[in-house]
């Protein structure tokens, strides 16, 4: 049987939501995947429907988000559907929705130097198959500063600064790029490349975007036995504004 996913694109235009979600509907259509592609977010408003997917890819920048449907999603990653995205489509989605930014991971904040800014994405290598073989490479496009869950598992990073500004007296720090982490049952991946849809069409850029949907799917039926997946989470109850 055919795995199933869910490509939900919309909000600043400037990310080519659009174009990048095409890509990626090709890239898991190319995989066997049943592809669903929707342009709003009236698409995570069926929690039932979210439950039974495979695979939730957003690539929405910059929106406001009803609660419930950010419930809905986080109730299915918790039972083993897998969440995976990249750049502002995942991790700058809703600015306002904390239980979101929980979820997935990170959230950004900046990107000294603006788009255009030359940089190495330095591969972590260890035991996750994710980046297996693959070397570091070079890109030239925004590069993310975030702030992260420190529960994230890093797979690729990046060194600030390389743009000047008030962040350079700072010590030098590896930014993650890629990570993955868990949420309930569900595997959570992201990506912050991406700005728009030639960088995601990047051979590296995609290869990574590949395994990633691959191996959030995969925790359909992988996840952790031990954890009671009801949807359950309080949050902090005053998460949106």
């Amino acid at each position: 049987m055919a795995k199933k996913a869910l490509i939900v694109w919309g909000g600043w235009d400037g990310h080519q939501p659009k174009e990048v979600a095409q890509l990626f509907r090709a890239m898991l259509a190319a995989e066997g995947f049943e592809v669903e592609v929707s342009d709003t977010l009236e698409a995570f408003a069926d929690k039932e429907k979210l439950m039974g997917l495979d695979l939730i890819v957003p690539a929405w920048t910059m929106g406001k988000i009803e609660q419930e449907w950010v419930n809905n999603v986080s109730a299915a990653v918790q039972a083993g559907t897998g969440l995976a995205g990249c750049h502002g489509g995942m991790c700058d989605a809703f600015r306002e929705n904390t239980d979101w930014q929980f979820m997935t991971g990170g959230q950004w904040v900046a990107h000294p130097g603006n788009d255009g800014t030359e940089y190495v994405v330095n591969v972590k290598h260890s035991s996750s198959p994710l980046v297996a073989g693959m070397p570091d490479f070079t890109v030239s496009t925004e590069q993310y500063y975030l702030h992260i869950d420190p529960a994230i598992e890093v797979l690729a990073t990046t060194r600030f600064p390389i743009a000047p500004g008030p962040h350079s007296p700072n010590k030098a720090v590896d930014m993650p790029v890629v990570w993955t982490k868990r949420w309930g049952q569900g595997r959570v991946y992201y990506n912050s490349l991406g700005h728009q849809a030639d960088v995601v069409a990047l051979p590296e850029v995609s290869e990574l975007m590949r395994r990633g949907f691959l191996w959030c799917a995969e925790g359909k039926t992988a996840g952790a036995a031990d954890y009671a997946a009801d949807g359950t989470y309080t949050g902090m109850q005053d998460n949106q504004l």
